[in-house]
């Protein structure tokens, strides 16, 4: 097959294009320019020491999107996650867009996950490395992108590729993976916020009564669940329980209590078909990137709505996503809204 491979400058994307080339596939790479901080010399680099052709695609109009919604979702007081969104409207679309205008067979990344059939529907699996899983990050991604989307590093881990990558004189080899976000590589997502948006204003610390506590610097500073950099002492613990864009206020709790209930909003399905009429089913639910399964009866309308009843109370925050599975396959996914 003519595969072709975004390539990051990192190890694992490196990896997964010279794997295809030792299975015998016609490989090329792409590295996708979305801002400044794009590493196009790594990226190069890692395609010459593979020895694979390096296609240059612009996507900085299009990532225009991500960014702005970042600023929003914050102004908003919900807590964002622009990989989820960069993946499925500009990373892999602009991938997809360029493979079949131009006579590819199929799109490939560095990503840890697989791509299953089941109900006849492609969707995302847990890989065998699951402390790597990055199935959440890719859970919004529709069917024709699954469909010709191939994971080389499903059944590897990261351990032994970096090994196999040095093996081959893969220049990323021993690249340190990235953990900002991308267009934020040092990060201060506050001050990013505040050049778009113009300064965000004071306001007041409550408690969940209504009283005045002190003074917050800009809700953009918090979210919910936060208990350490708060800027206030109260003489006992404090989490953020609330914050509320409209009245400027950042609600303060002593104690942060797990929630049983969650409403999700622009449901995307991957290996459940879409429901024509209201339903409900048993999964497993994952609230955050790094948190653990949890059972949910989920009731799921034919809107894009979602309501999660938990089997046991629950953190999270509006803006993030819950992904659920069954059996390790991504069913369906959602924003939480409260």
């Amino acid at each position: 097959m003519k595969i072709l491979v975004g390539i990051s400058g990192g190890v694992d994307s490196a990896y997964a294009a010279k794997k295809l080339l030792l299975d015998g596939h016609e490989v090329e790479g792409a590295v996708l320019i979305m801002h400044e901080y794009t590493e196009l010399s790594a990226a190069r680099e890692a395609a010459g020491s593979i020895g694979i052709p390096l296609h240059e695609i612009d996507c900085r109009s299009e990532f225009l999107e991500i960014k702005d919604n970042f600023v929003s979702e914050y102004v908003n007081a919900r807590t964002p996650n622009p990989c989820i969104i960069c993946n499925e409207r500009v990373k892999f679309r602009m991938l997809y867009d360029f493979a079949v205008q131009n006579g590819f067979d199929a799109i490939a990344t560095g990503h840890y996950a697989s791509v299953t059939e089941t109900n006849g529907r492609y969707a995302l699996a847990v890989p065998e490395d699951s402390r790597k899983d990055q199935t959440y990050m890719l859970y919004r991604l529709p069917q024709n992108i699954l469909s010709i989307l191939i994971l080389p590093l499903s059944e590897g881990r990261k351990e032994n590729i970096r090994i196999k990558a040095e093996e081959h004189g893969i220049s990323a080899a021993n690249r340190q993976d990235s953990q900002e976000i991308c267009f934020l590589p040092n990060g201060g997502h506050t001050d990013y916020i505040e050049s778009v948006a113009g300064k965000c204003p004071e306001g007041d610390f409550i408690d969940e009564k209504g009283n005045v506590l002190g003074r917050h610097k800009g809700i953009i500073h918090y979210t919910v669940g936060q208990r350490k950099g708060l800027g206030i002492s109260l003489g006992e613990r404090a989490f953020v329980t609330d914050i509320n864009p409209v009245s400027n206020t950042v609600t303060l709790s002593p104690n942060m209590s797990g929630k049983n209930t969650v409403i999700l909003s622009d449901v995307v399905y991957s290996g459940m078909t879409p429901p024509s009429e209201e339903c409900e089913v048993e999964l497993d639910v994952k609230l955050r990137y790094t948190a653990p399964l949890v059972r949910a009866t989920t009731h799921l309308y034919p809107d894009g709505r979602a309501t999660l009843t938990l089997s046991s109370p629950q953190k999270f925050a509006p803006g993030q996503s819950a992904v659920l599975y069954r059996d390790g396959i991504v069913m369906l996914g959602g924003f939480i809204e409260k």
